[in-house]
């Protein structure tokens, strides 16, 4: 186990745990969180429920899950002048498609743990398919689950990216991170723009700018286009009010995830006013992938119109 960990630093890798694949201990507040309708139309979830309840469902033969998280803090947030109107964008997406870089990563690690345990076999998830990452990552060891539902580690912060390797190599698992660390703070959840949040670890998706300007489809009602505010592309006022990232996030010096201007900033008049090819040209391979060309372009003149 230590020689896995030792090859997931040298990948790049923050923290590396390993958890026992069991029943998720959430299960119960997931069918709650979908009861009450707080997935808005991400329908995806539903359909993988059963699966994140029971991660053993995702691969059977499974016994372990090797959890990663990557650290993508850029430091404080820079003011664009007034004369160029820039969008804000969540720092996760200001590099290359986060799915890319750490995907490759984790196969290199899982093809370590094959030459390591001969005859195992692996399988690898970042930020895909219906792996429970968070609730995986804590029971890796790696933190606990905030009041704003972010995965938070007590010495990186809450700014990572979790990649998960499911295995049935035999490996010791790392006792859970059991501890809540939040305590009475509620930061997170007087800051939100939209007031999204329906109580401490319940975010109701339909109020969340980084669900209306990710993941919501079609156009925007008056009402929804007046909470963007400046967030073209996600939100991270939860994360950058939150006390643990106020003091122990540092920027990353990972060169696979060095910003982009044109994408950590982007000039809301010219992305409103692009055609399609000019979108792709500039953006394939980005996390703007994601809403499209029609998503970004929405989100552009609902700021622009602010």
């Amino acid at each position: 186990m230590i020689a896995i960990k030792r090859r997931a630093a040298e990948l790049g890798f923050a923290a590396t745990g390993v958890a026992r694949l069991d029943r998720n201990p959430h299960a119960a507040e997931l069918d709650r969180w979908l009861a009450d309708g707080h997935a808005g139309t991400m329908t995806y979830l539903q359909r993988q429920a059963e699966k994140r309840k029971d991660p053993r469902l995702i691969m059977p033969e499974a016994k372990t899950a090797v959890v990663t998280l990557t650290n993508y803090f850029h430091g404080a947030r820079v003011a664009s002048p007034a004369a160029t109107p820039r969008g804000q964008v969540a720092q996760y997406a200001w590099s290359p498609d986060y799915h890319d870089v750490l995907g490759e990563r984790l196969e290199q690690l899982a093809t370590a743990i094959r030459e390591l345990v001969p005859g195992a076999t692996t399988r690898c998830y970042v930020d895909a398919g219906p792996v429970p990452e968070r609730e995986l990552a804590q029971l890796a060891g790696l933190g606990w689950i905030g009041k704003n539902m972010m995965l938070i580690h007590p010495e990186i912060g809450s700014f990572t990216f979790i990649g998960v390797v499911l295995t049935d190599a035999g490996l010791e698992p790392d006792l859970p991170f059991e501890a809540d660390r939040c305590g009475t703070c509620r930061r997170c959840l007087d800051a939100c723009p939209t007031q999204a949040f329906a109580g401490p670890r319940d975010l109701d998706a339909r109020a969340c700018i980084s669900y209306l300007t990710i993941e919501h489809r079609g156009a925007f009602t008056p009402a929804q286009a007046s909470q963007l505010g400046d967030w073209i592309f996600g939100c991270d006022v939860c994360q950058d009010v939150c006390p643990w990232n106020v003091s122990f996030a540092q920027p990353t010096r990972d060169p696979g995830l060095a910003p982009r201007p044109e994408i950590a900033q982007p000039d809301i008049h010219e992305l409103a006013q692009m055609d399609d090819d000019d979108f792709q040209r500039r953006y394939q391979g980005t996390p703007f992938t994601r809403p499209g060309y029609g998503g970004m372009r929405r989100n552009a003149a609902a700021v622009r119109s602010s």
